[in-house]
């Protein structure tokens, strides 16, 4: 199984170094962008969650970069889940730019968290629904 949606951004210029190359720092935000479309894309509200009680940190970030992303590129990053979550959610990317050239390879761990308590919980039932009708 695998879940698949495309997110596109343009890269501003706050978002390079002296080089002219996206500054590593920048990537996390690329992913949060493209994690938070790929939720609403299922119909899920990243801030409805959290009115909700629902957190979702992230515990562990890798990234591979394999080509440098400039000022101007519009990007593309592809985010895929490919297991059902259960107290974690697990999602990998690929990041293109418009050459259709894979700049960056990625993968984000992230737990459903108890926004009282902080404690770990497991996925939400109606995100678990929405995957599997997806």
């Amino acid at each position: 199984m695998s879940i698949t949606s495309e997110t596109k951004l343009k890269v501003r210029y706050s978002e390079t170094d002296q080089m002219g190359i996206v500054h590593h720092g920048n990537y996390a935000q690329y992913l949060e962008l493209a994690r938070i479309d790929w939720l609403s894309r299922l119909g899920i509200s990243y801030k409805s969650m959290e009115e909700n009680g629902i957190m979702l940190p992230v515990f562990t970030l890798d990234l591979k970069f394999k080509k440098s992303a400039f000022f101007d590129d519009e990007l593309t990053v592809k985010t895929l889940m490919k297991k059902i979550p259960t107290v974690k959610i697990i999602f990998d990317y690929e990041i293109f730019n418009s050459n259709q050239e894979l700049l960056t390879v990625a993968s984000t761990t992230l737990v459903f968290v108890d926004s009282k308590t902080r404690k770990p919980i497991a996925c939400p039932s109606y995100l678990l629904e929405k995957i599997k009708n997806y």
